[in-house]
């Protein structure tokens, strides 16, 4: 039998090796923070840092894995109306269904041939929609094959940790479970090489909220020329030529 003087020297052991240990919350959530700036071509400072997009990869986890994250609860839509994309870019998750509502009193036919979700909805009319599955992960450039002025962009993330910088240039995301991370940066106006160099592995906990500063550089060469579906020049309505009107 334990005497009383054993019985307390092996709970003052208990007591001194859970306090050496870390303790493991499960559920635990941390809000982290971040700031972009965004740099003209000739290093002038932008006023306005907004629409740059922010996220967080774990690091121990396959891109397999990744995709059975729990996914965001969100109304998805690209609305059509005044002859542009609202909003201009939208951040989803793979498996993420959106809407493409036409709100104009005219057709649109959108279309996105290039990385990412490949898909033509083709014509249809004022007050009806189509929706597409994002099932893949990759920048989609979306266009209208009628008016060449829309444009619009869907990122689609293996994650649900993102969020877009606003315009000073802050960046929140909620939610993130400690751990290591891999962070990225995407912005439609920068270089795909200047922005893989701004990824950087970080750690998350209760005392690692700070995702830094990161510096984008517009580059002049991203400005986005397009052609149509048909890979064709877009040709100019005319009296003779009203793509707009219903058949």
């Amino acid at each position: 039998m334990k005497t009383w003087n054993a019985f307390r020297l092996e709970s003052s052991l208990l007591l001194l090796l859970l306090a050496v240990i870390p303790a493991r919350v499960d559920g635990q959530e941390i809000t982290v923070t971040g700031r972009v700036e965004v740099f003209g071509p000739r290093n002038t400072k932008q006023a306005n840092a907004s629409g740059a997009a922010v996220w967080l990869i774990n690091a121990s986890e396959t891109t397999e894995a990744a995709q059975h994250l729990a996914r965001r609860r969100q109304e998805l839509r690209l609305v059509q109306k005044d002859k542009s994309f609202r909003p201009h870019l939208l951040v989803v998750q793979v498996g993420s269904a959106v809407e493409f509502p036409n709100q104009d009193p005219f057709f649109h036919n959108v279309f996105s041939l290039f990385e990412g979700k490949r898909f033509d909805l083709g014509l249809y009319e004022a007050g009806t929609s189509h929706t597409v599955l994002f099932d893949r992960p990759g920048v989609c450039y979306i266009f209208c094959n009628i008016h060449p002025e829309m444009s619009a962009v869907v990122l689609v993330l293996n994650t649900p940790y993102f969020a877009l910088s606003d315009d000073a240039g802050n960046v929140t995301i909620s939610g993130v479970t400690p751990g290591r991370y891999i962070l990225h940066v995407w912005h439609e106006r920068a270089v795909p090489e200047d922005l893989k160099a701004l990824s950087r592995e970080i750690t998350v906990s209760e005392k690692a909220r700070s995702l830094g500063v990161a510096r984008i550089v517009e580059s002049p060469v991203m400005n986005m020329v397009h052609k149509n579906k048909y890979g064709q020049d877009y040709v100019p309505p005319s009296p003779a030529n009203q793509p707009y009107s219903r058949p």
